[in-house]
């Protein structure tokens, strides 16, 4: 590769970690086409970009921007995996391939909203619920009080409508 080869690909990886919201860097040493292909095709059900990366281009894509922070990581085979939307659904497909007992695939180190955040970050980022359940529940927290309202309401003419039909009971008793 000449250098305006170079040059451009760390002007085009520059821009792509201003834009990500979160980025994770792994060592993939050890893992075989099989592996690496069904860990690209699940990142890309997620919508994560994942990259092999030369360490030196990285890094100096990197100046100027929240991940700078990861240069010291910047060490041996180094693969990249940049979240522009939900960076839970990253962390979930990159710890489950984390966990493989063969240890081929290692989580290194993440970068979450100009953060720094290690491995036993990702995993608890990884067991949070998806965004769309966070909204569900959300969503059901606020409907609450109005469903709990609707209820007292509703029930307060049939408390008074069985206390009318008792104080007739009564009154035809006596």
């Amino acid at each position: 590769m000449n250098k305006d080869n170079k040059q451009e690909l760390v002007t085009q990886m520059h821009d792509k970690l201003m834009r990500a919201k979160a980025i994770f860097l792994a060592d993939f040493r050890g893992m075989n086409v099989g592996q690496a292909t069904t860990l690209r095709n699940e990142l890309r059900n997620a919508s994560v970009e994942y990259k092999v990366f030369k360490n030196t281009l990285l890094d100096l894509a990197a100046k100027g921007t929240d991940v700078e922070c990861l240069s010291p990581y910047l060490a041996g085979p180094t693969s990249i995996a940049i979240s522009y939307d939900d960076p839970v659904s990253a962390a979930k497909v990159l710890s489950k391939f984390a966990k493989d007992p063969a240890g081929k695939f290692v989580l290194k180190v993440g970068v979450l909203s100009g953060k720094l955040i290690d491995v036993k970050q990702i995993q608890a980022l990884a067991d949070l619920p998806s965004r769309e359940v966070l909204l569900a529940k959300m969503l059901g927290s606020m409907q609450a009080p109005a469903t709990n309202f609707v209820g007292v309401l509703a029930a307060l003419p049939g408390s008074l409508v069985r206390v009318l039909d008792a104080i007739r009971v009564k009154k035809a008793e006596c």
